[in-house]
This record gives C-alpha cells, structure tokens and sequence, in this order.
C-alpha cells in the first residue's frame, strides 16, 4: 500500500477534472451498473499514469459526446476497489493504469497498460473519444 501523502496529488488530479474516486467494492458495483455509460479509470503511481493515462482520461471528457459518469479508484492503495473493478473487467488481466467504458453495467471498451504505456496521451484520448462515439 502506497501512503495516501504520496498519492495525493495524483488523486487530485482526476478528482479535480470530475472524476468521483471510489474506494470501496460496492461503490464500483453502484457506479458500473448505473443506467448509461462509465468510464473507469484505474489510477496508478506509475510514470504511465502520469504522462499519458491521466492526461488521456482528462482529454477525452473535452469531447461533446462522453460518458454519463466518470469514476477511479486507484492501484496499491484502494484494494477492495480496484478489485471490484478488475472483476467486471474480465477477461483482461489486470493492469494499471487502465481505462474501462461500461455502458449499463456492460464491458464494451478496454485500455490496457500495453496501450497507454509509450503512447502519446493526445491518441489514447482519441481512441476514448471513439468509443465514446460509439457508445455514449
């Protein structure tokens, strides 16, 4: 488990673009399986999630069409969260940072680590965006 001192600011950053950070299983139970879309963000302390999936994450919601709801919980420190999530996640593995889009409680788009990292954040917020499209 990270301290919470450490993972503060990279807490605050999604929280301050809206997104409502979930910390325990049945808050991501509640939030995935609300009528209309969610976007899923697993936060991490990596420098990944710094550069490029957080960025991305706040990038896709500038578009016009986005999701209903945007949530995260956050790897090493919200475990009964995280897993929660990863569950409805599945069949991906694991990984953080990744992004998940559920529309009415349903996988239908996933952002693995191996497409976040060494990515610009600019392409995986279009490739959101797309989704969004597709699914919003």
């Amino acid at each position: 488990m990270y301290p919470a001192e450490l993972v503060k600011p990279m807490r605050d950053d999604l929280a301050s673009a809206g997104f409502e950070e979930l910390y325990t299983a049945d808050a991501v139970v509640n939030a995935i399986n609300k009528e209309g879309t969610t976007l899923v963000v697993v936060n991490s302390v990596c420098g990944c999630a710094a550069a490029n999936a957080r960025p991305a994450a706040k990038m896709s919601l500038q578009n016009s069409k986005k999701p209903d709801y945007a949530v995260t919980v956050f790897a090493g420190v919200d475990k009964e969260a995280v897993d929660a999530a990863r569950n409805l996640m599945i069949p991906f593995p694991p990984s953080s940072p990744s992004m998940a889009l559920f529309k009415d409680g349903e996988l239908v788009h996933m952002i693995e680590r191996h497409h976040i990292e060494g990515r610009p954040a600019e392409m995986i917020a279009q490739n959101l965006v797309q989704a969004y499209e597709e699914f919003c």
